[in-house]
């Protein structure tokens, strides 16, 4: 469902989209008037084809983005930052290996619960 911001912003793209395609038609007027032959008449015609399909090109990504500014308003935001950076790309790369630093070599029979991967401390 969409929510009011996105509705609004819709709408002000759409409008947005019949100003460019009113243009589009009054520039192919105005090119038609002063034509002097039946290729610079098709050339103006064309014109304002490609002038509306990039107006409802514009109209359609900001539909898109708009939604993407409603999707990431949804996402918490309470992580955002909030890592060590040293340790970004660590597993990725092979050196969450003993001797990097990532992680401590830690004995295996070290802990009561080394075998068990979760532990729950409330039971």
């Amino acid at each position: 469902m969409q929510s009011t911001k996105e509705k609004l912003s819709n709408m002000a793209s759409a409008a947005k989209e019949h100003i460019d395609i009113y243009k589009a038609k009054i520039d192919e007027k105005a090119e038609k008037a002063t034509a002097r032959t039946e290729e610079e008449k098709v050339i103006a015609h064309e014109r304002a084809k490609a002038k509306e399909a990039q107006a409802k090109m514009e109209l359609h990504e900001a539909k898109g983005r708009h939604a993407s500014e409603k999707l990431s308003a949804k996402q918490p935001h309470h992580l955002v930052g909030h890592h060590d950076p040293s340790l970004v790309g660590a597993h990725q790369h092979g050196m969450n290996q003993p001797g990097y630093g990532a992680a401590p070599a830690v004995p295996e029979n070290s802990h009561p619960y080394a075998g068990n991967y979760h532990v729950n401390k409330h039971i």
